[in-house]
């Protein structure tokens, strides 16, 4: 059964989530809940497709292209200078150490627009398997190896040949282990860019080839939302040359929902995706991420290495940033954009003030929480514990609000 609001002041809330504000007639009329809804979570979905997501993967596709032209330039500078960086031993060239730290600033950038899309990683990080493709750890140290070892693979080692390796081997972390130093001690809590020669010039071939395929994939996802036709012909040629070319137009999907050819029977649908994507990254963070190595039994080897992003110690920078992905997905990116708490604070205000409670708390537990959370794995630290506490009652509170805004 459709039920009508009569209530001006219910309807005054509603229409102010509706595009350019427009005012009530005096004429009373009725409205469905269910068009109010529908209208005012259309809105919400634009504004997340166009204002968050879109400028999230356009900013990092922008940096791994950029970070992937600089890991193309340490070969180059490493060749040129193999006495020196090429080595069983010593320290790499004034030159080649220079473009190590430029790439080591760039995957840093990268690594933060990455981290910021977490919380809608359906869709084509999902679909495409972009996500374990380029977000997987810890690195496999023994398939590198024999993978440097064999001359008929390496012989064949590009970006498109990359994309065939095991996700041991690929993305973000494959590239932090060639260019940041190993060592791995409480002295800093960010991590050094490597100043030690590259062992082998293989393992340069490698890390060329691995970042151009972590570029391709995240244009993939830039085109995947925003449209073929949308990105640069720049990225429009690497797609088509590595035969990444999107199959289905996300981004059309949810601003299109209930049409022909979306994924989406209504807003109400994708709404509870935008929750949802929020609702697991959350459970990620806590239980996996952090709960997972802090709370490693002695001699729990894999518990133990379970930790993302250890050599640039940006673990807890990446567990921060994905809270602020809930943030951004759950309440817009900028102040002003429509967005699923609006219309949920506007039905049912206590929930809504639960997951704003809810996000800032996590924040801040997270904050609080010591670093370099690499020096913690197996610790049993309390403050890390609290942080995967506040990330479980954030879970919470958005399973609740995925519950409410159905109603």
């Amino acid at each position: 059964m459709k039920r009508v609001f009569r209530n001006s002041l219910q309807l005054f809330a509603l229409s102010a989530l509706l595009l350019g504000g427009v005012s009530c007639t005096e004429e009373e009329k009725d409205f469905s809940w269910e068009e109010q809804r529908e209208t005012a979570l259309q809105s919400a979905a634009t504004a997340f497709v166009e204002k968050t997501v879109i400028p999230t993967y356009t900013s990092l596709a922008d940096a791994c292209l950029e970070l992937a032209d600089l890991c193309s330039q340490i070969e180059t500078s490493a060749q040129a200078n193999a006495s020196t960086d090429i080595a069983a031993s010593g320290s790499l060239s004034t030159e080649t150490k220079t473009i190590v730290e430029q790439a080591c600033a760039k995957w840093y950038e990268a690594r933060k627009q990455w981290e910021l899309s977490e919380a809608f990683l359906y869709g084509a990080a999902g679909d495409y398997n972009i996500d374990p493709h380029i977000d997987s750890w810890p690195l496999n140290a023994t398939d590198l190896q024999a993978l440097l070892d064999d001359p008929v693979r390496m012989g064949m080692m590009d970006a498109e040949y990359a994309a065939g390796l095991g996700y041991g081997l690929l993305g973000f972390h494959a590239i932090e282990y060639m260019l940041f130093d190993h060592q791995i001690d409480a002295s800093s809590t960010t991590g050094k860019a490597r100043s030690g020669a590259f062992s082998r010039k293989e393992e340069l071939v490698y890390l060329t080839a691995v970042a151009g395929d972590l570029a391709n994939q995240c244009v993939r996802l830039e085109a995947s939302w925003k449209g073929l036709a949308n990105v640069s012909s720049q990225k429009q040629t690497l797609l088509t040359e590595a035969e990444l070319e999107p199959t289905f137009n996300y981004g059309e999907s949810m601003k299109n929902a209930g049409k022909g050819g979306s994924k989406y029977k209504s807003y109400l649908e994708a709404a509870q995706e935008i929750i949802q994507g929020c609702s697991d990254i959350a459970d990620e963070v806590g239980n996996q991420k952090i709960g997972r190595p802090n709370e490693a039994a002695a001699g729990a080897s894999e518990d133990l290495s379970y930790i993302e992003s250890p050599y640039a110690k940006n673990s807890k920078v990446d567990f921060y940033d994905n809270i602020v992905s809930i943030k951004n997905a759950y309440l817009g990116m900028n102040v002003g954009d429509p967005s699923v708490s609006n219309y949920l604070a506007s039905i049912n205000p206590t929930a809504d003030t639960a997951v704003r409670n809810a996000i800032e708390a996590a924040l801040n537990a997270i904050d609080a929480a010591p670093a370099p959370f690499v020096n913690y794995a197996g610790s049993h630290n309390e403050l890390w514990k609290k942080a995967t506490t506040a990330c479980n009652d954030l879970k919470k509170a958005l399973d609740e609000a995925q519950s409410a805004i159905g109603q």
